[in-house]
């Protein structure tokens, strides 16, 4: 994949401006005769071959059209334009199936194409699709209605631009604050950059000016999901069934609502009834089979993803959540399948990115380590393309925890918080054997697995106080300026908010490893916690994470120098927690679980204070709902399959062993890398 060049070229941009025009003015051989004069210093200009394509078209020149196309797509992957102008390639030499396909695809990109909704439109009315016709017409007048300077933001929304698309945003909420569409951009744009409290306000605000807009409230729907607000959610998506009887969409929203609340097996029931209604709905195959993955039912899954890439042989989804079970071999049908769709220029990059994933698990399953590493390799990149993550800016945000809650921070810190015994914390870094450690102690009588709980993280960015703009808040020196009340008040509403997650039992798990960064905050609020740091040794647990492709978040994941970095950096804050509140943490490293379980077993026990029981070390027995990567191991007897797994790729791992502390290695691992 060739990436986007920022082109530094005064001329470049009086010529496009000359093309642009051209084209405006349907004088298509003029504008092709300047385009092609830049594409020939420029191969890859994006603007260029897009224009150079629709002249093309115009001029009936339909194989040119498609070359520049083919090279736009290689350029720019989930560039809506490209897919609608291949759409139009497409209908204008009759393959409607294809020009359907990628109108969809344009529009799922870009929701605001009013181009590919009208094509759409005619060309499910030519097929006498009533349902899908009437939708897109609806779309169409919709954005038609829309004013310029809100499809101008969509547009570049859709180009990354979100800088520029914020400022126009907000110039145009300030003539029209109550704008409801206007306000779901400046949502997206809050998301996009990780502001979800701010995104959540601004759809709050939306839904109650136009409370009967399904697509507005879908909208805050899926920020509240992001935060996993499950309360919230449920109301949502309980107004959207209510008001839409029958919607498949809203009826599989509910069903993924059931899955989140631990309910699969309803959630299944539901899915069946979507899956018969609408029995070539891959999403509603690939959610049942994230359930029956959930409940332990592997062979219902593994049957259920592969309903859904049958009916849709570019859902890199179901073929990523089919490697994700860690057990299942992929055949080599499959294997070539998913080759043959990492040739098309006309996959997304999330499709992609799926697709890497999954052969990357299927060749270490085969011991094809070479083509693993590629492919994990080239998953990995793409992820980090799209993320905004730095290693400075985390390294500053570690430096100021350490630095503000130090041994005085303590020590002023008056007597307070609520004084709930109910929640056991086991975090530490994603891949860590956290899960394992979650099922010893759901395994108890008295404890309540839950979830990773995003509670205390949404808590710490409402403290941080940022904003779209990203400026820097005030945490963590904002939590020495809390009151008792204000304490008390916010560990009380961790443990309501919380409850829904519970059943019975007087403790419970919150395993969402990032709160290894907000212990401070823990400690001030639910001063009796219990805080478990599930801790695996570096290379095994850094090269875990780099060939796992998460739901969303851990962007530090997504390299080997940024996975090494974000290592060094959590060892340096827990060993800062341990100094200033000695006692409070209880590491478990996850090679001493696996060497003496029942040791473990009774020293983890002893430190939440509760008594022994057997059912702990015959954990895997337990029958509840797992969520995480991890689901399928932790139903196995304790074993030593997942340590040394990066052996075979050692010698690709120099830029790891040239960022973990190498104190924290073993001369034997380090000699072998560097072998």
């Amino acid at each position: 994949m060739r990436q986007k060049k920022d082109i530094k070229d005064p001329s470049l941009q009086v010529d496009i401006n000359e093309a642009t025009i051209a084209v405006r003015e349907n004088r298509f051989i003029d504008a092709l005769k300047i385009l092609q004069i830049n594409l020939s210093k420029y191969p890859d200009h994006i603007d260029s071959l897009y224009l150079a394509a629709v002249s093309s078209r115009y001029l009936k020149k339909y194989d040119e059209s498609k070359k520049y196309i083919l090279s736009l797509l290689g350029c720019a992957p989930d560039m809506g334009r490209a897919y609608q102008e291949l759409g139009h390639l497409n209908k204008s030499i009759g393959n409607d199936l294809e020009a359907i396909s990628n109108f969809r695809q344009a529009c799922e990109l870009n929701p605001a194409l009013i181009g590919s909704w009208k094509a759409l439109h005619e060309l499910f009315k030519s097929n006498n699709n009533k349902v899908a016709s009437d939708h897109a017409l609806e779309q169409f007048n919709k954005f038609k209605t829309l004013p310029n300077a809100l499809l101008y933001i969509d547009q570049i929304m859709n180009e990354d631009r979100l800088g520029l698309a914020e400022i126009k945003c907000r110039e145009f909420l300030k003539k029209f604050p109550t704008h409801t569409y206007a306000m779901s951009q400046l949502a997206e744009i809050a998301s996009r950059l990780g502001h979800y409290n701010d995104a959540e306000y601004l759809l709050e605000q939306a839904t109650n000016f136009e409370p009967n807009n399904p697509e507005l409230r879908m909208k805050y729907l899926m920020v509240l999901r992001k935060t996993q607000k499950f309360i919230k959610t449920s109301k949502q998506v309980n107004i959207l069934c209510e008001k839409f009887p029958n919607n498949p969409i809203y009826e599989l929203q509910k069903a993924i609502e059931l899955m989140q609340n631990g309910e699969n097996s309803s959630a299944i029931d539901m899915l069946n009834h979507i899956i018969k209604k609408s029995p070539n709905n891959y999403s509603a195959f690939t959610s049942r089979g994230h359930a029956e993955k959930t409940l332990g039912k592997t062979d219902d899954a593994i049957n259920s993803y592969q309903q859904a890439y049958k009916i849709k042989p570019n859902h890199g989804e179901a073929f990523f959540s089919l490697s994700n079970l860690k057990t299942y071999r992929f055949n080599n049908n499959e294997i070539n399948l998913m080759k043959n769709q990492l040739q098309r220029v006309d996959l997304s990059l999330r499709e992609k990115a799926y697709f890497h994933f999954a052969l990357a698990q299927g060749y270490e399953l085969n011991r094809d380590f070479e083509d693993a590493f590629y492919h994990f390799n080239k998953g990995n990149i793409i992820k980090n393309n799209q993320s905004k993550y730095s290693i400075d800016g985390m390294d500053k945000e570690f430096d100021e925890q350490i630095k503000s809650c130090d041994k005085t921070f303590f020590k002023n810190l008056k007597p307070g918080g609520y004084q709930a015994n109910d929640p056991i914390f086991i975090l530490g870094l994603p891949r860590s054997g956290s899960t394992l450690i979650e099922q010893i102690l759901a395994s108890h009588s008295l404890i309540d697995g839950t979830l990773e709980l995003p509670n205390i993280l949404s808590l710490a960015h409402t403290l941080r106080g940022d904003d779209v703009y990203g400026k820097e808040g005030r945490y963590p020196k904002i939590i020495q300026e809390l009151s008792v009340d204000q304490r008390y008040s916010f560990g009380k509403a961790y443990i309501d908010e919380t409850s829904i997650h519970r059943k019975s039992a007087p403790l419970f798990t919150d395993k969402m490893p990032n709160n290894f960064r907000h212990i401070a905050l823990i400690y001030s609020i639910l001063p009796n916690a219990k805080i478990i740091d599930a801790r695996r040794y570096p290379l095994d647990c850094c090269f875990s994470m780099f060939k796992q492709l998460f739901a969303q978040g851990q962007e530090f994941t997504y390299g080997l120098k940024e996975a090494g970095s974000y290592y060094n950096s959590y060892v340096k804050l827990m060993d800062h927690w341990d100094k200033v509140l000695p006692g409070k943490v209880l590491r478990v490293n996850n090679e001493d679980v696996i060497d003496d379980l029942e040791g473990q077993v009774k020293r983890i026990l002893e430190f939440i204070d509760i008594p022994f029981e057997e059912s702990c070390v015959s954990f895997h027995k337990t029958e509840r709902s797992v969520r995480t990567a991890s689901s399928e191991q932790v139903r196995q007897p304790i074993n030593k399959k997942g340590m040394g797994r990066w052996k075979p790729y050692a010698k690709h791992l120099k830029p790891l062993l040239e960022t973990v502390d190498n104190s924290l290695l073993k001369q034997e691992d380090i000699d072998l890398i560097n072998s």
